[in-house]
């Protein structure tokens, strides 16, 4: 039932999407002749990093975390020579399930009491197309430390008409084994990889 309520939010913000005037659609650019760089940080009011897996091969589970820090230095003249830097409060946890929530937390899964915080550090960018390229980084989860690529796409950037700040945005997907991270617990009866859908704004800073 939670998980429904994830897919409705989800689904609901893709029908305002949608109804969204042209004019306001078309505020972004994807061109990156006419993209300005510079050092920009996320605006979490516009994110989100949203995972998913498999439960019991009944469903599809979804959860997210609602409380992180991204620091992009982006370079549109040399895409591949931009950084991407986050930290993800993992207290921050939120499937929606108050229980799960805690169990989540606890030493069975993430530990958070140890492990209070994941991170990912970009190390590599290759660009794959006018507007996609792959993002690869070292992620930092329970300890353990191994590479993840994120799929990336460029959805543009340009002035937001209403805070008046210069914007970039991208979407990134990624797929990962939690058990590679010693997250274990009931794997793989309840799925052992774990999808991960991000989108994300980032202001550029003084």
């Amino acid at each position: 039932m939670k998980s429904a309520t994830i897919a409705l939010a989800i689904a609901a913000t893709v029908a305002f999407t949608a109804a969204t005037p042209a004019s306001a659609q078309s505020a972004a650019s994807t061109d990156l002749a006419k993209v300005e760089g510079g050092r920009f940080a996320v605006d979490k009011s516009h994110a989100k990093l949203i995972f998913s897996f498999n439960h019991f091969g009944f469903s599809t589970s979804y959860g997210l975390f609602s409380d992180f820090d991204a620091k992009l230095v982006f370079d549109p003249k040399a895409p591949a020579a931009s950084t991407l830097d986050v930290t993800i409060n993992m207290d921050r946890i939120d499937t929606f399930v108050p229980k799960l929530d805690g169990h989540m937390k606890s030493a069975d899964l993430f530990d958070v009491a140890k492990f209070p915080t994941a991170t990912f550090k970009s190390s590599a960018i290759e660009v794959t197309g006018p507007t996609t390229g792959k993002v690869t980084g070292d992620l930092t989860l329970h300890g353990v430390t191994k590479p993840v690529t994120l799929d990336t796409t460029f959805n543009g950037g340009g002035i937001n008409p209403v805070s008046k700040n210069y914007v970039v945005g991208f979407n990134a997907t990624a797929k990962l084994k939690r058990t590679d991270f010693g997250v274990s617990y009931a794997a793989p009866m309840v799925g052992d990889e774990v999808t991960l859908t991000i989108s994300g704004e980032f202001i550029r800073q003084p």
